[in-house]
C-alpha cells in the first residue's frame, strides 16, 4: 500500500500541478480539431441514440523507466521494484463523453463503450479505460452511457505505460465531463488498484516508484532532455519477462553487471596451498540489493556521486547544472552513465529478442549518452545532449529501417500544462 497522503503532501511541497481550468474542449481546441476515428466498437449495452453530451479530450502521455531493478517475488505474486519513472512528450489521445439521458431507468447503472481503430487494443472489460470508467462513475455516483475513444499512437506492449496512461486520462476526462472531481487520495487508490504504474500518471514529471511500482513519490524534476524513442514491431509480455527473471534468479546466474551497484562482486580467498579460489560467501538478499540500488539512484538524483570539484550542497537534487554554466542535460547524462544505472529486464529480454540488443547498440552508435529498454520493452530510448543531436540520430536510425522519433522528456509542470491543451 503506497502512502497516498505523503504523495499529496509532497506534491504540495514541490508545487502542485498547475490548476488546469475546467475546459470542456470546443471546436477551436487543438485536440478536438482532429478527424474522428474509424469505428470499431464494443458494446455492452443496447443501441444508443445520438448523444448531445460534450466530449472531453485528454492527452495520454507516455513514460520511460530510468533504471529498473527487480527484487524477490512477493507472496501476492508481484515483485518488489525500484525505478525512476519519467514522463515524455509522446502520447495517445483519449476522448470521453457521458450521455446522462433522462429516460434511463434508475438503478440501471452505466454502460461503457470503447472505440479504437487499433485491432490490438481490447474493447471489453479487460481494457484499463473500461475498468477506470466503471470505478470513476461508481465513486462519483454517476450513471449514463460512457463513450471512450482511444486515438492510439503509442505502441501496444511497448514498455511506455500506454494502457496505464490511457486509464488515467479517462479518469481526468470523465471528471471534467461530469464537472465533478474525486479526492486526491481516492484517485491514487483507484489507480493503484487497476494497475501498478497508473499512479505515476497522477503525478507526472520525475517520479520514484517502489513496491510493485504503484508506490510513487514525486521527485524534484529533472531538466527536460532530448531523446530518441525506437518502437520495434515485436511486443514483449511483461508477465513472461518476470517469469524469465525468476527462472534466471533460480539458476544462480549473476543478476547484475559486474561493478553495478546491487551486483555481487566476485571475491577470492586463499586455499591451503596458497592458490586463490572463489570464496563461498552468502549472496546478498534481494532486499539488500534493492537497498543498494536505491542508493545508486539517490547518488545520481542528488548528485552525491559527482566527483567534480564544483561546490555542491549534499542532499539537493541534481539539476544537471554545471558550475561553469555548461549543459545541464550533458552534466546529468554524465552522472547517469557514471552511476551505472541499468534495467534488469535487459538480462532476460535481450537473449530472447536479440534484435532489441542490436537497436540499443544502434542508439549508442548514433550518439546517445545513455540508452535503455523502457520497462520490459520492446521500446528502447536514448538520451541526447541536445534536440539537434536527437533529430540527427532519429534520421540516421530511420534510414536503417527503424521506427525512430525524436522527442523530449516532460517536466511535471509541462505535463499538466499540456495534458488538456
Amino acid at each position: 500500500m503506497y502512502h497516498s497522503a505523503y504523495i499529496v503532501a509532497r506534491l504540495n511541497r514541490l508545487g502542485p500541478p498547475p490548476e488546469v481550468s475546467h475546459r470542456l474542449l470546443n471546436p477551436e481546441s487543438s485536440l478536438s480539431r482532429q478527424n474522428p476515428l474509424p469505428v470499431q466498437i464494443a458494446y455492452n449495452s443496447p443501441s444508443m441514440r445520438v448523444s448531445s453530451s460534450t466530449t472531453v479530450a485528454v492527452r495520454s502521455f507516455a513514460k520511460i523507466n530510468v533504471g529498473l531493478y527487480i527484487g524477490a517475488a512477493r507472496a501476492d505474486g508481484f515483485h518488489e521494484l525500484r525505478t525512476v519513472y519519467q514522463t515524455i512528450a509522446l502520447h495517445d489521445v483519449i476522448r470521453a463523453s457521458v450521455e446522462r439521458a433522462a429516460e434511463r431507468k434508475a438503478g440501471r447503472g452505466s454502460q461503457i463503450e470503447i472505440v479504437c481503430a487499433d485491432k490490438r487494443v481490447p474493447l471489453d472489460s479487460s481494457n484499463t479505460c473500461y475498468r477506470m470508467a466503471e470505478r470513476v462513475m461508481e465513486e462519483l455516483g454517476a450513471s449514463g452511457q460512457v463513450r471512450i475513444e482511444i486515438d492510439k499512437r503509442l505502441p501496444v506492449q511497448g514498455g511506455l505505460g500506454a494502457a496505464s496512461s490511457n486509464a488515467v486520462a479517462t479518469m481526468i476526462a470523465l471528471e471534467r465531463g461530469l464537472k465533478k472531481k474525486l479526492p486526491a487520495l481516492t484517485r491514487l487508490q483507484i489507480a493503484g488498484e487497476i494497475g501498478s504504474d497508473l499512479p505515476l500518471f497522477l503525478v507526472g514529471g520525475t517520479v520514484l516508484g517502489v513496491g510493485r511500482g504503484e508506490e510513487v513519490y514525486p521527485l524534484w524534476d529533472l531538466p527536460a532532455m532530448a531523446m530518441v524513442v525506437v518502437t520495434p514491431e515485436v511486443g514483449v509480455s511483461t508477465p513472461r519477462a518476470f517469469a524469465d527473471w525468476d527462472a534466471l534468479a533460480k539458476s544462480g546466474a549473476e543478476l547484475r553487471s559486474p561493478g553495478q551497484r546491487g551486483a555481487s562482486a566476485p571475491t577470492r580467498a586463499s586455499s591451503g596451498g596458497g592458490i586463490s579460489a572463489p570464496a563461498q560467501l552468502t549472496p546478498p538478499l534481494p532486499s539488500d540489493k534493492l537497498i543498494e540500488v536505491g542508493c545508486a539512484l539517490s547518488a545520481w538524483l542528488t548528485g552525491s556521486g559527482n566527483t567534480s570539484s564544483s561546490p555542491k550542497i549534499s542532499g539537493y537534487p541534481n539539476t544537471g547544472a554545471s558550475a561553469k554554466g555548461g549543459s545541464r542535460a550533458g552534466k546529468l547524462l554524465s552522472d547517469l552513465v557514471r552511476t551505472g544505472i541499468e534495467n534488469d529486464f535487459e538480462r532476460v529480454v535481450f537473449p530472447k529478442y536479440p534484435e532489441l540488443r542490436d537497436i540499443k547498440g544502434e542508439l549508442e552508435r548514433a550518439g546517445s549518452r545513455y540508452a535503455s529498454l523502457s520497462g520490459s520493452g520492446s521500446t528502447l530510448y536514448g538520451l541526447f545532449r541536445s534536440p539537434a543531436e536527437a533529430a540527427n540520430a532519429a534520421s540516421r536510425l530511420r534510414k536503417r529501417g527503424l521506427k525512430a522519433v525524436a522527442t523530449s522528456t516532460l517536466t511535471r509542470q509541462r505535463y499538466w500544462t499540456k495534458i488538456l491543451d
